[in-house]
């Protein structure tokens, strides 16, 4: 039997965790009223430091910061019509997908070291920087707004994991609910403000100072005794035409192959990271069927080359990191989604083993510009760092602007409800008013957390 020592260290750690909070718990460490508290099986460490600094900022610009909360309620709505538009849409979608592509529970987190697509390091660093600002502006709006903040601290479970500003909660609840909304909606607020500072700086800074090799098609893999192989066309090459034609995406290289048929010689044109150059080459294409068992038909008759080629062409993916909101799905010969092809590219880079930018990806560019005093690997290393900067802070502003407690979602929905139902019923007394929002709360809670995991188990059923 072989033993996977990552996991064992793991378990190991995670016990260890677990028996030192115990032993904190037995000698009376851990309170709701001591520096240790527990939230569920994470470890809240509180201090009263940073607090007078939260009034000094809150107090030095208290006007800005009230707009600023202002603006963020009607951000955190739009953004909560629209995550929960999504979910429903999605919903039905995943009725038609299949098992075997359905996403993995480890997908539905967004931590590092769970999910699959999120590196650890990269991850862990852009979380903790997205939690903590996200805090602080809760703790600075309730300032601006005179609601106490008793506490604020870290949230550790085997690792730093987050941040916290704890409000006075009885301020809280007697505090009108535009204060409680934009202090609710700070959060949401920060984090978007974030990505979009981030965002400039990837775009503004790094994607000047990277560029591609040649336009063309990267190469993922090479199959062993494929026409590619034979011809000397590796991993990190660009094919750049095929028999005359252009190949600047997967889907024209499908096409200038669809045109050739086995055996035939053409010459095919690729930037060869081995010479420094692009190449031009005879290369006799294979049957399909030769390489890819189980063919049948047309397909089995096709010319084969033998690559595994990247879904976003390099020239795309610069142009993606500019302006996600441009034509880099296009370039890639994606057609799906309309407008939002090219966002939801951006976001997907995780997927399609571009992002982080590391290997063999990073070889199809070349580094210059504002940032050549530094290594490739330096100028890659910061370049995915505030990616995913952008891409956590993002994801934290959609998932707080849910309406779902405990989300600050949740809490922005509630007070609405309670505005509405309010006016609708004004006869009905303070106490069936709390009561049926209540309710109405809980029940959107499940129906959100419901949404969710139906995109793991729908396909499953």
């Amino acid at each position: 039997m072989t033993i996977d020592y990552g996991w064992v260290t793991l378990g190991v750690v995670i016990l260890a965790y677990a028996v030192a909070v115990y032993l904190l718990y037995a000698k009376g460490w851990i309170g709701k009223d001591k520096p240790l508290t527990l939230l569920g099986p994470a470890l809240m460490i509180k201090t009263e430091r940073g607090r007078d600094m939260l009034e000094r900022v809150a107090y030095s610009a208290k006007r800005f910061w009230n707009w600023f909360g202002d603006a963020g309620i009607v951000l955190a709505i739009v953004a909560m019509a629209g995550m929960a538009l999504l979910l429903i849409w999605e919903a039905v979608k995943v009725l038609s997908i299949p098992a075997s592509a359905a996403p993995s529970p480890s997908e539905a987190l967004a931590l590092p070291g769970i999910n699959p697509f999120i590196p650890v390091g990269y991850g862990i660093v852009a979380l903790v920087v997205a939690v903590v600002l996200h805090e602080l502006c809760h703790g600075i709006l309730a300032r601006a707004n005179d609601v106490k903040v008793r506490s604020l601290g870290i949230l550790w479970l085997v690792i730093p994991i987050g941040a916290f500003v704890e409000q006075d909660e009885e301020e809280m609840t007697k505090a009108p609910a535009r204060k409680r909304d934009r202090i609710a909606a700070a959060g949401v607020m920060a984090n978007f403000v974030l990505a979009i500072v981030f965002f400039i700086i990837l775009s503004a800074i790094f994607t000047t100072s990277i560029q591609p090799k040649a336009d063309g098609v990267g190469v993922y893999s090479v199959l062993s005794g494929s026409p590619a192989q034979n011809a000397t066309i590796a991993a990190g090459d660009i094919i750049t035409m095929v028999n005359g034609s252009a190949t600047p995406n997967a889907v024209t290289l499908r096409d200038a192959l669809s045109n050739c048929h086995p055996n035939e010689t053409v010459t095919v044109a690729w930037y060869s990271q081995q010479v420094s150059a692009v190449v031009h080459a005879n290369v006799t294409f294979a049957p399909a069927s030769a390489f890819v068992p189980g063919l049948t038909g047309n397909a089995s008759r096709a010319a084969f080359l033998g690559i595994e080629e990247y879904a976003i062409p390099p020239q795309a993916f610069i142009s993606l990191l500019q302006n996600p909101f441009g034509g880099a799905a296009s370039q890639s010969g994606i057609n799906v989604a309309g407008g939002l092809a090219s966002p939801i590219l951006f976001l997907a880079l995780p997927f399609v083993s571009m992002e982080p930018m590391q290997g063999t990806a990073s070889q199809f560019f070349t580094v210059s510009g504002p940032l050549t005093f530094l290594t490739a690997g330096g100028v890659w290393i910061l370049a995915n760092m505030v990616y995913w900067l952008v891409w956590m802070n993002l994801l934290l502003g959609l998932c707080n602007a849910l309406p779902a407690v405990p989300f600050d979602g949740g809490f922005l929905f509630t007070d609405a409800a309670t505005k509405v139902m309010r006016k609708l019923k004004s006869s009905w007394s303070d106490a069936r008013l709390e009561g049926f929002v209540n309710r109405l709360a809980i029940a959107t809670t499940l129906f959100i957390f419901f949404l969710i995991i139906w995109q793991f188990v729908g396909p499953r059923l």
